[in-house]
């Protein structure tokens, strides 16, 4: 099928319905599909994230939109020209490994575009729980905490007994054999026994981003009033 036949319908309206434009899936689109969503979008909104997008996607992007950013560890490409920080707090992001932290980075500039302040609390699993607690002060301060862990997924359900903050989950593929790419985090986290954590899809720290700039904006009295834009 070729991308005549492949028409792309934008949701323009989005922004003005829950506060934050459409966002595109790269992956899997071709390129004049991209170029259609994006060059649409790009001309609605001042901020707009492309997740899950490839060097070679970027720099189609940036024929549509010179303004473009490019964030290669989170795999996003944004339109970031409204820097109002909306959220009422601190956002805060924390890995367990350094190898989940493409994954948490999705997650950060997530939700960084979608206007939060975000603290990032890298590699500091719970193999070493020293490095956890010498962050505990910081962390308690969050308004909301996304943690990003593979392997056995400990990690959350530790946090979720410290901290005061919504816990948001993210389970990582990373991890040896019987960690099934991802599914033993996911299954420990649902399984946690700390109240209050919420957890996400397998590698989906835009999700958990986006989540956590909602639960944030929605406290904030700085929020924008769209409903008439």
């Amino acid at each position: 099928m070729d991308d005549s036949a492949c028409q792309c319908v934008p949701d323009l309206q989005r922004e003005q319905r829950i506060g934050f434009a459409e966002v595109v899936y790269c992956a899997g689109k071709s390129d004049g599909q991209l170029r259609e969503v994006a060059r649409a979008l790009f001309a609605a909104h001042r901020n707009v994230l492309a997740t899950r997008c490839s060097p070679q996607q970027f720099a189609l992007l940036q024929e549509v939109d010179a303004r473009v950013q490019y964030h290669p560890s989170a795999r996003i490409a944004c339109l970031h020209e409204d820097r109002t920080l909306y959220g009422r707090g601190v956002i805060a992001v924390v890995s367990a490994g350094s190898t989940d932290v493409p994954v948490a980075e999705e997650a950060a500039v997530t939700a960084e575009v979608m206007g939060n302040q975000v603290e990032r609390h890298y590699d500091i699993g719970v193999a070493g729980l020293h490095r956890l607690l010498e962050r505990r002060e910081a962390l308690a301060r969050a308004a909301v905490v996304i943690v990003v862990a593979g392997m056995e997924g400990a990690l959350p359900s530790v946090l979720g007994g410290l901290i005061p903050a919504p816990v948001i989950a993210v389970p990582t593929s990373v991890g040896y054999g019987a960690s099934f790419q991802g599914l033993a985090a996911l299954l420990g986290m649902l399984c946690s026994c700390a109240p209050g954590v919420t957890v996400v899809n397998i590698d989906n720290g835009f999700g958990a981003g986006y989540a956590a700039a909602r639960i944030n904006r929605s406290c904030s009295n700085t929020a924008p009033d769209r409903s008439h834009a």
